[in-house]
C-alpha cells in the first residue's frame, strides 16, 4: 500500500462510517494519533474510536497527497458532515473549549467542516502509524 491507497481507504471508511474498514487499514499493532495526546493502538481500539463517525451523516472526504515516500507520506484532507446527534455535538463543543455555536433546544444540529493534515508510516501493505492534526468549525450557512 502507498499513501494514495491508504487515503482512498481512509476516505471510504469515513464516508461509509465503517469502523472495521478503518481498522483493517492498520497493522495488528498499528497506531492512530487523533491528537498529540491520544493514541489508539491495535484493531480493537481503532474500531472503537472510529465508531464516533457513525454519529455523522452525509459525510464527504477530499484529500490531496502532499508528499509520498516508499514507506509513507503526508496528505491534506477536508471532511464535511452533518452532525447526527446531540452526543456528537457535545463531543465537538467540549473539544473546542468554547461554545462557538449558540444553540437553543430544538435548533438544528450544524454541518461541520474538518480540515487537517495526516502523516502515515506504511509497512507490509498496512499502516504502522498515522498522525493527524486538524481543526473543525461549523460550515457557514
Amino acid at each position: 500500500m502507498n499513501i494514495d491507497q491508504f487515503m482512498q481507504g481512509y476516505k471510504a471508511a469515513w464516508e461509509r462510517r465503517d469502523p472495521q474498514m478503518f481498522a483493517a487499514l492498520f497493522a495488528a499493532d498499528g497506531e492512530y494519533r487523533n491528537t498529540p495526546f491520544a493514541v489508539q493502538r491495535g484493531h480493537a481500539q481503532l474500531a472503537e474510536y472510529w465508531r464516533r463517525v457513525q454519529l455523522q451523516e452525509d459525510v464527504h472526504v477530499d484529500y490531496e497527497i502532499l508528499a509520498a515516500t516508499p514507506t509513507g507520506g503526508i496528505a491534506h484532507w477536508r471532511v464535511t458532515y452533518e452532525v447526527a446527534s446531540e452526543e456528537l455535538f457535545q463531543i465537538w463543543a467540549k473539544s473546542t473549549g468554547t461554545n462557538l455555536v449558540a444553540r437553543k433546544p430544538g435548533d438544528p444540529l450544524p454541518r461541520m467542516v474538518l480540515d487537517g493534515v495526516l502523516q502515515a508510516e506504511l509497512e507490509g501493505g498496512l499502516c504502522k502509524s498515522c498522525r493527524i492534526w486538524w481543526h473543525s468549525l461549523p460550515q457557514p450557512t
